[in-house]
């Protein structure tokens, strides 16, 4: 048997529809929703890479952004 992972809107009433279906057929196993990184953890992934500029002023920051 296949395996198949799909995503659905829940919101939508075709994706409604559909979950119920799904549902009444005895096919649907289980709802898994990604979760979210806090800004915190986002944050620092972004320090870990190296996305994160420091300026010493804001003259600077423009001129680096060619403004």
């Amino acid at each position: 048997m296949a395996t198949y992972t799909i995503t659905l809107n829940e919101r939508t009433t075709s994706g409604k529809a559909l979950i119920e279906y799904l549902n009444a057929l005895g096919i649907l196993m289980h709802k898994v929703s990604a979760k979210e990184k806090s800004s915190y953890l986002s944050s620092q992934e972004d320090k870990l890479a190296g996305r994160i500029e420091k300026f010493s002023s804001s003259e600077e920051m423009f001129e680096s952004l060619g403004i």
